[in-house]
């Protein structure tokens, strides 16, 4: 062995050896390894100091025998450890006061070697400091220190990482780090030694966990650095190593990273039950073991808990909401997610979470008189599954409790510290705000999905122009309830309204505005106004909402498509606002999209609006949608398009088969947007069930009207209808023939109800009168009214029709005679009824 090179002995400033003399000598005393420092400090160059013995390279400055001090020199040739201070020989002559410092090492035939340092006491840096320095770094620094050979056997070491280690010196010197301390990382630490020694490149901050023998029961964290010892020639000597315990600063960095980890996944959704799973799931493994977080009932049926204090009852009443184990399965659990979660009623438990209180039990005494060994159902499966430490941490949000978390340890990390407390006490905090949002959050969307189906139809209207079925979907929670609607509404001459809309905006506003503008549509449907028609109405309608001073919510929008289906002339005339086209499917399969013109949404104002009409084959499929059945997760419309196509290849297969295919092609569990789905297979009504009759604009021509009325009833097998029916015919056909234009045309349509219309080329219309007692008509439309279980009049192109509609299970004697007598009696001479006048 020659000498050491002073600067691969230097640790990146934690020791700096380039002003030290460090001297190797063999188990005789003799010089084996001499550094540029120890060249400099005594003034003999490597060649001439290795191979001499100590004791003539630290030689006395005191040439006089009684003068020279044998302590320090019996110590130097001796093979055990040492520290003094020492008047020393520069080769030159000169005296050197010295402090010197002798360390036992074993050679790599386990021989007893020592190392020597050596560092002048008025022209160093220790300089003042002298032994207390030299004795702070190798003896009382926390730093642990250790050289190892180039086997990796330890042959020296400092007291830190003696301390540090747990294992004594006598053991750790000629053995290999995972002889000594198995519960380190044995492996990748030699990895990285024989790295260094190999590159010669040191290594610093390099950290790893392991659990020492002085602590095996914790984990500790080590930042460690190495570099290697060459001799003078460059030879590869071994390798030293400089580890510090940084436990703690590792631990609040890892709280640190797992509490910005936790924010960023609890409180994800608005919904209860997952923001309580989203906390158990944060914590687990990195905090705990075994997280539950329990609610009380009120938290997760969205009512308003309590603001008062806490009672132990209120304990007795939460759900299990959410739980997470390291274990597959989650074995430790008592009771399942939405079952009652038990406490018991006894002990600490009760009182920290009744006080408002976490409560740490570091050490779990299951045989104490502790919770849980009260309850010995949970004492057992504790014991069983081996936990060691419990935290009990209520959720409280807004000075209100909501519920308590508990967190457990199995695993052999150690029990939880009160850093740990305060750690899940911050998570607890930021999931009970989470969780009261989500609280409030599903408190309003239930309001407003309540709302919102109480303004939607319960039922489809009986009616025979169409058969339809419809599917309704509540869009996420997160997004809000929508404004979507549809409705099915029976019109005057055995006809049906088709709607399907949309309001913009989501909550509680657009749920009522959407059923005012449902019951705007079913008012204007009354008036049997045309398609565009009441589109026009409805976007004055929004926009007078949208003006509305009281309106701050910002909702100004709708797209809504209105279509009328007529079964007699198998026609349907389409217009929409802003709204997706809907899809025609003929009974033979074939799709595509209805050509329609498109319209402004409404409330942007004064656009017209225009309509499309259309002859369908009989069992033709018409789907009317909103656009949250398009886009989906995805955002996707073409692809939306092609998923409905899809759905629909099968029109003659039954319609709620078809409702079931279209809704679950859907991607995702729940929609983005509320999707409203109408679905209606166009019938024709047969011709047996219609009859007509040309009328002449002649008064004798009401008696022939009356008869062939009354004929096609028998035909009909409906004779008990035929006094009702005359009246109304008569009625109709006299004001047509007094007050309007030809031509003239009566027709009869037996569906639901006995449906009697007189066409006629006039844009006037008729209107029920309340004539007097001196009056000579005006009675007319009264007793339509009477007799009809509805009437009315819409218009076409060429004029309007005024219809009345009988039920079929009426009676001649709808309206009593006593009243007829009453609505003539002032008549002088009785005449019969007079036609209505205009």
């Amino acid at each position: 062995m020659s000498a050491f090179p002073s600067s691969r002995l230097t640790g990146d400033g934690v020791l700096d050896f380039t002003r030290t003399a460090v001297v190797l000598a063999d188990h005789t005393g003799v010089v084996r390894g001499w550094t540029e420092g120890a060249e400099r400090l005594l003034g003999y160059p490597a060649p001439r100091a290795v191979g001499r013995p100590l004791a003539e390279v630290f030689a006395g400055a005191d040439p006089r025998p009684a003068a020279q001090d044998s302590t320090w020199r019996d110590r130097l040739a001796a093979a055990d450890g040492w520290s003094g201070l020492a008047a020393v020989r520069h080769s030159d002559g000169r005296r050197l006061d010295l402090e010197l410092r002798v360390l036992p090492v074993l050679d790599a035939r386990k021989r007893s070697s020592r190392l020597v340092l050596a560092a002048e006491m008025m022209r160093t840096p220790w300089s003042g400091l002298g032994r207390s320095m030299l004795d702070g770094i190798l003896g009382m620094s926390p730093v642990g220190v250790a050289m190892l050979d180039p086997d990796l056997r330890y042959v020296w070491l400092n007291d830190a990482l003696e301390r540090m280690g747990g294992a004594p010196r006598a053991e750790r010197v000629g053995k290999r780090i995972g002889e000594v301390q198995p519960g380190l990382p044995a492996e990748s630490i030699e990895a990285e030694m024989r790295r260094v020694l190999r590159t010669g490149v040191p290594s610093v901050g390099v950290e790893y966990l392991g659990r020492p023998r002085s602590d095996p029961r914790r984990e500790h964290a080590y930042s460690t650095s190495f570099f290697r010892l060459e001799d003078e020639a460059g030879g590869v000597l071994g390798v030293c190593y400089m580890v510090l315990d940084v436990t703690e600063s590792y631990r609040a960095r890892q709280r640190m990273a797992l509490l910005t980890r936790a924010g960023e996944r609890i409180g994800s959704s608005l919904d209860v039950w997952q923001t309580a799973q989203e906390l158990a799931d944060a914590a687990v493994p990195d905090l705990a073991d075994f997280v539950t977080v329990d609610l009380l009932d009120a938290m997760v049926s969205g009512e308003e808990p309590s603001s008062g204090p806490v009672h132990a009852t209120d304990l007795f009443t939460m759900r299990r909401a959410g739980q997470r184990s390291v274990r597959e399965g989650c074995p430790e659990a008592v009771v399942a997610v939405g079952e009652r979660a038990s406490y018991p009623q006894s002990a600490p438990v009760v009182l920290s979470l009744t006080g408002g209180d976490s409560l740490l039990l570091p050490v779990l005494d299951l045989d104490g008189s502790d919770w849980p060994a009260d309850d010995p159902v949970r004492a057992a499966r504790l014991r069983e599954l081996g936990f060691h430490s419990l935290m009990v941490v209520p959720l409280r949000a807004r000075g209100t409790f909501l519920g308590a978390a508990t967190f457990a340890r199995w695993q052999p990390t150690g029990p939880f510290q009160p850093d740990d407390l305060v750690l899940a006490e911050e998570f607890v905090t930021r999931a009970a705000i989470s969780l009261d949002n989500a609280r409030r959050f599903t408190r309003e969307h239930a309001a407003a999905l309540t709302l919102q189906r109480s303004l939607l139809p319960r039922d489809l209207p009986e009616q025979s122009a169409v058969d339809a079925a419809y599917r309704y979907l509540p869009a996420d929670s997160s997004t809000g309830v929508g404004g979507d609607w549809f409705d099915v509404i029976p019109l005057s001459g055995a006809r049906v309204a088709l709607v399907v809309g949309d309001v913009v905006g989501h909550g509680v506003h657009a749920a009522a505005t959407m059923g005012r503008l449902r019951a705007a549509v079913q008012a204007l449907a009354d008036l049997d106004l045309s398609p565009e028609e009441v589109l026009a109405h409805l976007d004055d309608m929004v926009n007078r909402v949208a003006h509305d001073a009281n309106s701050d919510d910002g909702v100004i929008g709708a797209t809504c498509l209105y279509a009328v289906y007529d079964p007699v002339s198998c026609s349907c005339t389409l217009a929409r606002a802003g709204h997706p086209a809907p899809l025609l499917v003929s009974p033979a399969g074939a799709c595509q999209l209805v050509d329609l013109p498109t319209g402004p949404p409404l409330g942007l104002g004064g656009m017209p609006f225009e309509s499309t009409e259309l002859l369908l084959s009989e069992g033709s499929l018409l789907a009317l949608y909103t656009n949250g059945l398009l886009l989906g997760k995805a955002l996707d419309l073409d692809g939306g398009i092609t998923r409905l196509r899809t759905a629909l290849a099968d029109p003659q297969a039954p319609l709620e088969d078809i409702c079931e295919t279209v809704v679950s092609s859907l991607p995702g569990a729940r929609p983005v947007d509320d999707v409203a789905l109408l679905l209606a297979r166009t019938r024709a009504l047969p011709q047996e069930q219609l009859a007509s009759w040309d009328i002449a604009a002649d008064p004798s021509a009401v008696g022939a009207a009356r008869r062939s009325a009354a004929g096609q009833l028998a035909r009909w097998g409906l004779e008990k209808l035929e006094f009702s029916a005359e009246l109304i015919v008569s009625e109709l056909v006299t004001n047509a023939i007094r007050h309007a234009s030809g031509p003239i045309r009566l027709r009869m349509i037996r569906d639901g109800a006995l449906i009697c219309e007189v066409s006629d080329g006039s844009s006037t219309a008729p209107h029920l009168r309340h004539a007097r007692t001196t009056d000579e008509g005006g009675r007319g439309l009264f007793l339509i009214a009477q007799y009809a279980e509805r009437w009315g009049a819409r218009y076409t192109a060429d004029g309007k029709f005024i219809w009345a509609e009988l039920p079929l299970d009426a009676v001649a004697e709808t309206v009593p005679a006593s009243a007829l007598i009453d609505a003539f009696a002032d008549l002088d001479p009785p005449v019969a009824p007079p036609p209505d006048t205009r």
